[in-house]
């Protein structure tokens, strides 16, 4: 979870965690959460001293949230209109190659597998040669080519998930931190020491 220094109106400086913004205008003072919709928590004050306290129910609600709701992935879910054939999303093809003799070509379908915290990776999928493609060759390597892909965004969908997980003990662990303090993370003890 990223968190941010945020300075109000009177000076005080925060550390706040992402999807929760100030808000402070002529009649409100708070912090709205903006995740799965928007919630403000309003400092109860005008001179900003209820600040720390809306501020760790806010937190508190979007650690609430974050545990409730799916993990949001920003995986594409359908194909773009400008996509020429009906090929699912991340699959693209078939993909002409040539040998680096200029010889044979060959036929291969190209799979986005997406890994979470990572750039996706590109992999092929292959047809067949040009004397060996067929439609029932393609149908093979196209279930290969959806099958990979299914498995990648579920390993995708199971780390977001365990990430989830994650950011919310980091959430709860931020509301004891006195204001203006990073939080921190407990780590494991290193082997032999």
């Amino acid at each position: 979870m990223k968190f941010r220094d945020v300075i109000i109106f009177t000076g005080t400086q925060f550390r706040v965690p992402r999807f929760i913004q100030r808000i402070d205008s002529r009649d409100t003072h708070g912090w709205q959460v903006r995740y799965g919709g928007t919630k403000l928590f309003s400092d109860h004050s005008n001179d900003g001293s209820g600040a720390q306290r809306a501020l760790e129910r806010a937190t508190r609600d979007l650690a609430r949230r974050i545990a409730r709701l799916p993990a949001r992935l920003p995986l594409q879910k359908q194909a773009r209109e400008c996509k020429s054939t009906d090929l699912p999303v991340g699959i693209s093809g078939p993909i002409v190659r040539q040998n680096p003799d200029g010889s044979v070509l060959s036929y291969t379908f190209s799979v986005l597998l997406p890994r979470f915290g990572q750039r996706s990776r590109g992999v092929s999928v292959y047809i067949g040669a040009r004397t060996t493609y067929s439609a029932e060759r393609y149908r093979v390597a196209l279930a290969k080519a959806v099958a990979l892909r299914r498995e990648a965004v579920a390993a995708y969908q199971r780390a977001a998930n365990e990430a989830r997980g994650e950011l919310v003990q980091m959430l709860s662990e931020s509301i004891a931190q006195p204001p203006g303090a990073a939080p921190t993370r407990k780590r494991a003890p290193r082997p032999g020491g």
